[in-house]
């Protein structure tokens, strides 16, 4: 039996290296490309026992011909590109690059697959940011996007470039639209792991303050490692189409604090500071998914909720 290949852009991600080790499972030759493979931060991939399983080449993804160089090389049946920079409050001090590293990486490949003759099934990860402000309404794969960040404005414009090729080239190519997903490979910056970590560091008996910005906004946040899954069935489709990937449950961020605290015995007032320094120029305030499409025709449902992605991540910091 020939085993399928699969190319992640963006493998050692926290989403990149928990697709890894799913397609790993699925017994495919899984392949990721990194800009220098000497200098590449490979300790996600090594946490989840992956160094030997994987194999990774030097590719800019920035770059045409190196990405068609590369896609020629491996000649793989799927690929998947998680890359790019994926912080929101990041991408207002730095949006030249949040512009190019999600736009460019991804036109790159899609030309790069018009131009072989071979059938390549494409997974592009899009984001949720891209509704913006929904005002209490459910966002499906039908709402119409109103970005609210340098971010998500890039993830909105390389939506429409994956459409467009879809359309006009019959590339088999689909978007994911992602709402939050957490996990221990989350970055450090995340707000999410900044709560947990510090809230856990506090139960442990120090003295410092958690300091955060606005505790109104709400969000839907989901479990990393079972969105992949969600990924990898939208590449087996009979047809190439866009899913939002959600739980369908909204709390708001005091909601997740205080829920966080909670598990470990705290009152989550006695040790949160509200600093107005951490407000973004513009933010969303209220962010719902409706997810029931993805359930329909994929036949996946997210399995965990807030409360258990909050008693998973504090588990991790004591394992």
């Amino acid at each position: 039996m020939i085993k399928k290949k699969a190319l992640i852009f963006g493998i050692t991600g926290q989403d990149g290296s928990y697709l890894a080790n799913f397609l790993v499972n699925k017994k495919y030759n899984v392949y990721g490309c990194s800009r220098n493979i000497n200098k590449a931060n490979i300790s996600n991939l090594d946490s989840l026992l992956l160094r030997d399983k994987v194999k990774i080449f030097s590719a800019s993804n920035h770059l045409y011909e190196e990405v068609e160089k590369l896609i020629h090389q491996i000649m793989p049946d799927e690929i998947y590109y998680l890359s790019g920079q994926s912080s929101v409050g990041l991408s207002f001090k730095k949006p030249i690059e949040s512009l190019n590293s999600n736009i460019l990486g991804i036109i790159n490949i899609l030309e790069a697959c018009r131009n072989l003759n071979h059938q390549i099934r494409i997974y592009y990860a899009g984001s949720s940011e891209c509704f913006g402000d929904t005002n209490g309404i459910s966002a499906n794969e039908l709402t119409p996007f109103h970005p609210q960040s340098p971010y998500a404005i890039a993830k909105s414009s390389a939506y429409w470039l994956v459409n467009n090729y879809r359309d006009s080239y019959k590339l088999y190519i689909c978007t994911g639209i992602l709402f939050n997903h957490e996990s221990p490979l989350r970055p450090k910056w995340a707000v999410t792991q900044k709560i947990v970590s510090t809230a856990c560091r506090i139960a442990q008996g120090t003295n410092e303050k958690l300091k955060l910005g606005r505790l109104d906004i709400s969000r839907d946040w989901g479990w990393a490692p079972e969105y992949v899954e969600a990924m990898w069935l939208m590449l087996q489709s009979n047809n190439p189409e866009d899913y939002v990937i959600a739980t369908g449950e909204t709390n708001t961020l005091e909601d997740f604090v205080n829920e966080v605290f909670d598990q470990l015995g705290l009152n989550w007032k006695k040790h949160v500071e509200i600093d107005e320094k951490l407000f973004r120029p513009s933010d969303i305030h209220l962010s719902t998914a409706d997810p029931n499409k993805a359930k329909e025709f994929l036949r996946w449902e997210a399995k965990y909720k807030m409360n258990d992605v909050i008693k998973m991540l504090i588990d991790s910091q004591y394992m």
